[in-house]
């Protein structure tokens, strides 16, 4: 049966349950899921979103009341070797949409089963944005905590969705706690992206779509942004699922991006260590999506990496704005965010084989970096 399981004490609790986090450490939960293999020819005739890999995904029968549509995203050359994915085409324009699909789906369960009332996220503004879509097209109340100086495109589009945003002086991690408080009151589901592994359990079918689009095989690197790590762990687990189920015969190496701004997982992963060593200065950049100081996740992630032969690139400010530009003249417009990983593979020297960047936020969220 699937269950959340804390990776680090192995307490476990039931997916019934709204207990957010681990109750012993508090760390966030793991899912004990066990997924099927995915028939690659089979999947000609299935529905067009990620609702397709139904074998890969933990079963939620109100999905199809929840799914706008999201996933199926184009991959695009911008060299001869390097690819880019464009997750910024979803429904909320971000990558995000993957797991806030497969979270409200989740919730909208525990919803008609009694004891939920609302919803409550926290975010820098486009995890905040999927969330409030997938609870509007759910029918759940929703609130969103975010940054003071939080861009207002983001902010507005979270409230043209129906949730209420609530503004916390102070950086990222002032605004999780807040959330995190909320999120122990009675009756509230925590749809966060970073403790609630149904999100992970979303961000992984960037993957699945890889693996379909290539015929069956998977990029020889796959160079992900992380802050919180949400779409390197999907991708992770993605990777393990397809080589367990024999449909892949080699992984691709991770490479982590990190602005070199608020970079503690880099740091972490040149030294050597397990863990970061505490939270890391906050200081300002562009790419405010991954300015994390403190992710939660962070052993999961450093092991993650290291288990592909990946590694850790960070950027420069100058370099994500020069990418943003850059891509932009190449007709695609994102947010600078989701230019990081152009610029560290643009300053990188060439990887063998194909390499895949994900695009993740449109450009109309935040406009051009000044």
């Amino acid at each position: 049966m699937t269950a959340y399981t804390c990776p680090r004490c192995r307490v476990s609790s039931p997916v019934s349950a709204l207990t957010w986090c681990c109750p012993r450490c508090r760390g966030p939960w793991d899912l004990d899921f066990a997924s099927e293999p995915v028939s690659l020819p089979s999947l000609a005739s299935r529905v067009n979103s990620l609702w397709r890999y139904t074998e890969a995904l933990p079963p939620l029968p109100c999905a199809p009341e929840v799914t706008l549509g999201e996933g199926r995203t184009p991959l695009v050359p911008l060299t001869a070797s390097v690819s880019a994915k464009l997750d910024f085409l979803m429904p909320t324009l971000s990558f995000k949409d993957r797991g806030a699909a497969v979270l409200a789906a989740h919730a909208l369960r525990l919803a008609r089963a009694g004891g939920l009332d609302r919803v409550v996220a926290d975010s820098s503004g486009n995890a905040g944005t999927a969330a409030a879509a997938y609870c509007a097209r759910a029918g759940l109340a929703c609130r969103v905590y975010v940054p003071g100086g939080t861009s207002p495109k983001k902010a507005e589009q979270i409230r043209a969705h129906g949730a209420e945003v609530v503004e916390v002086p102070g950086d990222r991690e002032a605004t999780a706690r807040a959330a995190r408080e909320a999120a122990d009151e009675p009756g509230t589901f925590y749809a966060s992206h970073v403790y609630n592994p149904y999100f992970t359990q979303g961000t992984k079918t960037y993957v699945y779509e890889l693996w379909e689009d290539l015929g069956g095989r998977l990029p020889d690197t796959l160079v992900v942004p992380v802050g919180n790590g949400t779409l390197l762990l999907g991708a992770a687990l993605a990777v393990e699922e397809l080589h367990r189920h024999g449909l892949v015969e080699t992984r691709p190496a991770l490479v982590a991006v990190q602005a070199e701004a608020v970079s503690p997982l880099a740091e972490a992963f040149h030294a050597g260590a397990d863990d970061i060593a505490g939270p890391a200065a906050a200081r300002p950049t562009l790419a405010e999506g991954i300015a994390i100081p403190a992710p939660p996740r962070a052993r999961q992630i450093l092991r993650a990496v290291r288990a592909t032969g990946g590694t850790f690139l960070t950027v420069p400010e100058e370099r994500i704005r020069a990418a943003q530009r850059d891509l932009a003249r190449r007709g695609l417009f994102v947010e600078a965010t989701g230019t990081a990983c152009w610029a560290a593979v643009d300053a990188a020297p060439p990887r063998p084989g194909l390499t895949v960047v994900p695009l993740c936020g449109a450009g109309a969220k935040t406009g051009l970096a000044p």
